[in-house]
């Protein structure tokens, strides 16, 4: 196994190093075939999101780094590339395991040391990726969190639904907020750009069992794909679904390119969408679209969340969809970052 490199990647407030120096190299065997796991100990868990950054939290938890789903599109690949492994295969099957997060977070959310803040989990990678099914440390952080800190997950994950009970629980506690990202319906979408994800269906229905559980859940139209996942047809299937699934929130969020997920993204486009690629080079000079283009997106987003029997919003960027959410409303979302909490 190549030398890795454990720097600090970008997400995690400049706190020094991340891990202990050993990791133990563990390859998956049946359902995990393929997928090799590194099993490392943290230094810390949670971390302070950067000042400069718009994103509508402070702190956050990652167990896992490296992502099974294999997003073509996922913002978080660079961070493995801060590892010293690649943001393309080595991001999808070779997944970073924190096995003493648990242990961590109940020492650091310890009386005196932590004051009760909101903590966001899935900023990174999907803290219900396949292997939490083995490991159970995204149950155990929430058993942590549940005696009353605020927190919210964002997952594509319905093995959410293992911890129903626990995420139910912690609802009556504090305030908890999960939202799923559901960017189409499509099913030749999906097993093109999400091929390791569930069934957005499956997906949808999640967040009907979460919301009539006394779970709030949201969703997160994300990321539209130009040219791909961006017909009216398309946007208003996803739509009609979750607000009759009951998402308390829509947000619609379009792709964007940062260095390293670019490459990645347009290597896959030329060999599955070549009559894109001058499209996306026009569309996309920096790492976001033009704010025009967002912006007609949000209002198309809007005027079906209406149509459908939501509830359109004030100035912020998620769309409510259920009548019924009386919480108070999150701040301002950024681009495709934006997680709904």
């Amino acid at each position: 196994m190549p030398e890795l490199r454990w720097r600090l990647a970008d997400d995690d407030g400049g706190q020094g190093a991340l891990f202990e120096e050993e990791v133990e190299r563990h390859v998956g065997r049946g359902e995990f075939r393929g997928l090799e796991f590194l099993h490392v100990k943290a230094r810390t868990m949670i971390n302070e999101v950067p000042k400069a950054s718009a994103v509508p939290f402070r702190w956050t938890i990652n167990a896992y780094r490296g992502c099974s789903h294999a997003c073509n599109y996922c913002f978080a690949r660079p961070t493995h590339e801060y590892l010293g492994m690649n943001a393309g295969d080595d991001f999808d099957r070779r997944i970073v395991v924190k096995v003493n997060a648990v242990e961590r977070v109940r020492a650091e959310l310890a009386p005196g040391r932590w004051a009760g803040d909101h903590i966001a989990m899935g900023t990174n990678t999907d803290p219900y990726q396949r292997c939490e099914g083995n490991y159970h440390l995204t149950r155990g952080i929430i058993t942590e969190l549940a005696a009353a800190n605020p927190f919210s997950v964002l997952t594509k994950s319905t093995l959410i639904l293992r911890d129903l009970d626990l995420l139910a629980e912690a609802a009556t506690r504090a305030q908890v907020r999960a939202n799923f990202s559901i960017a189409t319906l499509d099913e030749d979408v999906w097993r093109a750009t999400e091929p390791g994800t569930p069934h957005p269906l499956r997906r949808v229905e999640a967040v009907a069992r979460l919301n009539a559980a006394g779970v709030p859940c949201g969703v997160l139209l994300a990321p539209v794909l130009p040219g791909i996942s961006d017909a009216p047809e398309q946007l208003e299937a996803v739509v009609k679904a979750c607000v009759e699934a009951g998402a308390r929130s829509i947000s619609p969020l379009l792709l964007h390119l940062r260095a390293g997920v670019r490459e990645h993204y347009l290597g896959w486009l030329a060999g599955a969408r070549p009559d894109l690629v001058h499209r996306y080079q026009r569309l996309y000079p920096r790492a976001y679209a033009p704010r025009r283009t967002e912006g007609e997106l949000a209002a198309q987003v809007r005027d079906l969340v209406s149509r459908h029997g939501g509830r359109v919003s004030g100035p912020r960027r998620a769309v409510a969809a259920s009548p019924s959410d009386r919480r108070p409303a999150a701040p301002t979302a950024p681009r495709q970052l934006g997680l709904g909490v």
